[in-house]
């Protein structure tokens, strides 16, 4: 079985463009599934609808995961026994019998203007690793990019000119995202200082650790969490909240829904309706605004 999944992963990295943390993900609920079928005494190759039932009840009242959660490794599984299928270890995927459950609705968690400043003002930009980090907080909010995307930057994919940069998402996709003034001012400062010093294995790679390899995405969300921790914000911080911010933003100051699908890199445009939400602020900014009795005019008095 453990070669299996082994070819399975390789082939969700190789052929799939996965990231390594999606790829861990789905190591994890392959594995914890497979652990379970252990325990009841069953095989992965003759599990029946029955059977997915009563896992479905364990992950729900044993392990108390959520609708999400469940959500997710079921997918997980059906790619994988999908994948099964393919390579005729299999004749059916038991899986595809299966439904997802309802997913709780939460709207995605951003970040408000004044939190950002905070956020770009606390790395140090007197040393290396500060300048690196500046760069990476400006970058993810500036250009909406997946943490898997914005680790694989190389300065070769960066046209200084026109301010955009060539980026590999999902399913091996390429696609251009621009960035601005701030930006920009970053990436100077670290090109022409922080990054000479820490590039000392002549890297392509734009961003770098303390040993100058190239930063992973634990790696980035480690500076992450060290960054937040240096402000007053009492917030949980995720490369993907940035990319929230960055989406809602855009959407509160007037960009078309079509035009943040694009930016994001979101092949269908149901990706990006989680965004539609707007802040209670922009509401109220455009409640005043454009309901006709939401003022009294007192010239009429």
């Amino acid at each position: 079985m453990t070669k299996y999944v082994n070819e399975y992963l390789d082939y969700l990295k190789y052929q799939k463009n996965y990231s390594d943390y999606t790829i861990l993900s789905y190591e994890q609920d392959i594995l914890e599934y497979l652990a379970y079928l252990e325990r009841e005494g069953l095989s992965f190759l003759t599990v029946e609808y029955q059977d997915l039932r009563f896992y479905l009840m364990y992950l729900k009242e044993e392990k108390k995961d959520n609708n999400t959660s469940i959500d997710r490794k079921l997918s997980a599984l059906r790619g994988f026994y999908k994948y099964l299928v393919n390579e005729k270890v299999l004749d059916h995927n038991v899986f595809s019998l299966l439904k997802g459950l309802k997913r709780e609705k939460k709207l995605p968690r951003y970040f408000e203007y004044n939190e950002l400043e905070e956020l770009f003002l606390a790395p140090d930009l007197k040393t290396p690793l500060g300048q690196r980090d500046r760069l990476l907080l400006e970058m993810l909010y500036a250009t909406g990019l997946r943490v898997g995307e914005l680790v694989q930057v190389k300065v070769s994919d960066i046209d200084f000119g026109s301010r955009k940069i060539l980026v590999v998402g999902k399913g091996n996709k390429e696609r251009y995202v621009t960035y601005g003034d701030y930006c920009a001012e970053s990436l100077d400062l670290y090109l022409h200082d922080g990054y000479l010093k820490l590039n000392r294995n002549h890297s392509d790679y734009l961003f770098l650790n303390q040993r100058g390899g190239v930063i992973t995405e634990r790696g980035v969300r480690y500076v992450l969490d060290q960054v937040i921790a240096k402000t007053s914000l009492n917030k949980h911080i995720s490369p993907h909240m940035l990319r929230h911010s960055f989406a809602t933003h855009l959407l509160n100051e007037g960009c078309d829904l079509l035009t943040v699908q694009k930016l994001l890199g979101h092949e269908s445009i149901s990706a990006t309706q989680i965004y539609t939400h707007v802040s209670t602020d922009r509401l109220k900014e455009v409640y005043f605004h454009s309901f006709p009795r939401a003022k009294k005019d007192d010239s009429r008095d």
